[in-house]
């Protein structure tokens, strides 16, 4: 190539770098700047003459110069010709009024006459940063609201089953005993009065048992008065007493933690356990509940008929959103597994009540 030929590529190749959208910065082999295009003069703040021929570190905030340095050199010892920087999180840059600012970064290198070059493309990603933070922010403060939504309801409750159970119950219990001692004090040969008070005593029964499963369904009282251990045992007698299936349950560690978690907990595993016995037809079902160290764990197995995750949800079916829900609260996760003809798996893991303490989260 003649030397108007180089001179026509050299000018070609300089109107490119400046015209280009994002920042280019080259450095030679010392880590010192010899392309800085007009892109890069708007994201740092400097003009090309103050920076060119000056080190590399001028654009790096201090406590990042030592790792990047060390990057850069093995970067060029590898023989790879291009890589993007920072996959795993965004880099930092530094602008001449001395503001840090967020950037996604790729560079390369060239050997030209025994000598390196290394060019950096960035991108200023401030704005995006920020909208990832505000989206972020945005997250949390529904997720608490959610759970305080979610708590709320949950008192409200056990507000009504409580009331039910203590008040509507006795009311009824009351009502059953008059009619008990109303049923003695008709002569016997009155046979007309002693079926209709048969019919009203097994009305109050029926009203009395119904009232005691409202209750329950609601809020079983012993998650409250006894303990998460005793709504387990409560839950699963429940769920044998109108199911086939065999139930099996595995409990490792102390169910001794108070809510949310155990709401959660309970919740998930009535949940799962209604909807086995609605539509899985399984015959065996195994429950592992573990508590211990920092987490939480909840796993519901049965052998039924299971499910495609890919079919649409039917409509108001929101049995399987809630234990998503549920762990989502409460910064953890849940994982439902199963497929036609495979059973279902249904798992929940909660952080620790400690930990969450720990890390400063109501507990």
């Amino acid at each position: 190539m003649d030397t108007f030929d180089q001179n026509h590529l050299g000018v070609l190749v300089k109107g490119v770098v400046d015209s280009a959208m994002d920042a280019i910065v080259t450095v030679d082999e010392t880590q010192r700047i010899v392309i800085f295009n007009a892109a890069a003069e708007v994201v740092f703040g400097y003009s090309r003459d103050e920076v060119i021929g000056e080190p590399l570190n001028l654009l790096i905030p201090e406590r990042f110069r030592a790792a990047h340095g060390q990057h850069v050199r093995r970067f060029g010892e590898t023989g790879i010709s291009a890589r993007r920087m920072g996959a795993l999180h965004v880099l930092a840059g530094l602008r001449r009024n001395g503001e840090e600012f967020p950037l996604e970064a790729s560079i390369s290198h060239i050997a030209e006459n025994g000598h390196k070059f290394y060019t950096v493309i960035l991108r200023d990603v401030t704005e995006r940063v920020r909208a990832d933070e505000a989206l972020r922010h945005s997250r949390e403060e529904l997720r608490e609201l959610a759970a305080l939504a979610q708590s709320v309801r949950e008192q409200e409750k056990s507000r009504i089953a409580r009331e039910l159970h203590d008040e509507l119950g006795q009311s009824l219990t009351a009502l059953k005993m008059d009619v008990i001692a109303l049923r003695h004090e008709v002569p016997a040969q009155n046979t007309a009065m002693a079926e209709r008070i048969a019919r009203i005593e097994s009305m109050l029964n029926s009203t009395v048992a119904a009232t005691r499963r409202i209750s329950a369904d609601l809020r079983p009282l012993m998650l409250d008065d006894l303990g998460l251990a005793a709504a387990v045992e409560w839950v699963i007698q429940e769920f044998t007493d109108r199911s086939d299936a065999v139930c099996d349950v595995q409990i490792v560690g102390s169910l001794d933690f108070g809510d949310p978690h155990a709401t959660a907990v309970f919740r998930v595993l009535q949940e799962s356990l209604t909807n086995i016995a609605k539509h899985a037809q399984a015959s065996k079902v195994s429950v592992l509940i573990e508590s211990g160290g920092e987490q939480i764990h909840l796993r519901v197995q049965d052998d039924g008929s299971g499910f495609s995750l890919q079919s649409p949800r039917k409509r108001n079916s929101h049995g399987l959103l809630g234990v998503r829900e549920r762990g989502y609260l409460l910064g953890g996760e849940s994982r439902i597994t199963s497929a036609p003809g495979e059973g279902t798996t249904v798992e929940l893991w909660l952080p620790s009540p400690q930990t969450c303490a720990a890390d400063g989260k109501p507990a």
